[in-house]
């Protein structure tokens, strides 16, 4: 019989694509993923995952650095949020449609926050792609969810890593994965030729990406890429401290640790470094774990 699993995966950006990595190497291990809680990026892995789609997703995944990552960026430079964040939804949506999380195989939770009501929201029915919209609303990036009466953001920013909403079943272990360790990153052997295409054709884009962005008042006067790396850090001081405090409270019997560092929230073209470096640091849990109960 399978080990069940209920797994936690927390937002990160781009290193939330370990998650990928992580969860390829539980299921090499044999284990079986019976629940699936996440924030932001862990809350869209995790959607991915739970609708069947993931070897497609990662397929897709691999190509944006490539060629899409900003024709996917739907600009909007309101006064709430730079980026509408409909536009990767909706592509996606063309080869993973859309579900009620209620009918799907497997426990399914996405963590957003409502501003207005100063309260956090777990989605566990209705649209999966509604509850992925809502938890990946970086604050002043991407513009926010409107609910009724309520306005609703990254989870992040309350509760980045949910495992007080994981769902346990008799027999099963909890693990989550943090992407935000306070640890060395792990080195990766790769490609220097392809590492170097990859970060050219992304920097151009990226430079396409700022050029616009001076012409909004949100900009820095030199240009810089100041904007978005301030937001980073400032919203992960805040999540750090309350991960600290979760993971202290609800200690997981494993815990997947990924550094903070792996790569910046933005860093879309890593996306083959970060799945690797996601199964490189379950397989090292794993075996920690079995040491473990040995």
């Amino acid at each position: 019989m399978k080990q069940k699993v209920s797994l936690v995966l927390s937002g990160g950006g781009a290193r939330g694509i370990a998650h990928i990595g992580v969860i390829e190497e539980l299921e090499k291990h044999g284990f079986e993923i019976t629940s699936v809680s996440g924030t932001s990026m862990g809350a869209l892995v995790g959607a991915v995952y739970a609708l069947g789609k993931m070897e497609e997703y990662k397929s897709w995944l691999y190509t944006l650095d490539k060629r899409k990552v900003f024709s996917l960026v739907d600009f909007t430079f309101s006064k709430q949020g730079l980026i509408k964040g409909d536009k990767v939804l909706k592509t996606m949506k063309e080869f993973i449609l859309d579900a009620n999380i209620e009918d799907l195989k497997i426990y399914y939770a996405a963590v957003a926050a409502d501003i207005i009501n100063k309260k956090e929201v777990v989605f566990t029915e209705g649209s999966i792609y509604d509850a992925i919209r809502a938890s990946i609303a970086i604050p002043t990036v991407f513009t926010p969810v409107k609910k009724e009466n309520g306005l609703l953001v990254d989870g992040g920013i309350i509760n980045n890593i949910p495992i007080n909403h994981a769902k346990r079943t008799p027999g099963d272990i909890l693990i989550a994965v943090n992407v935000n360790a306070d640890i060395p990153v792990l080195k990766l052997t790769i490609s220097q030729k392809e590492s170097e295409v990859k970060q050219s054709v992304y920097q151009k884009k990226i430079k396409d990406f700022y050029n616009q962005l001076k012409k909004t008042k949100h900009s820095q006067k030199d240009g810089k890429f100041g904007y978005f790396n301030l937001i980073s850090k400032t919203i992960s001081l805040m999540t750090y401290h309350i991960e600290q405090m979760l993971l202290e409270k609800y200690a997981p019997d494993i815990m997947v640790n990924i550094s903070g560092d792996s790569c910046n929230t933005y860093d879309f073209y890593k996306a083959e470094e970060m799945v690797e470096t996601g199964r490189r640091a379950a397989a090292t849990s794993l075996k920690e774990y079995e040491s473990r109960i040995r």
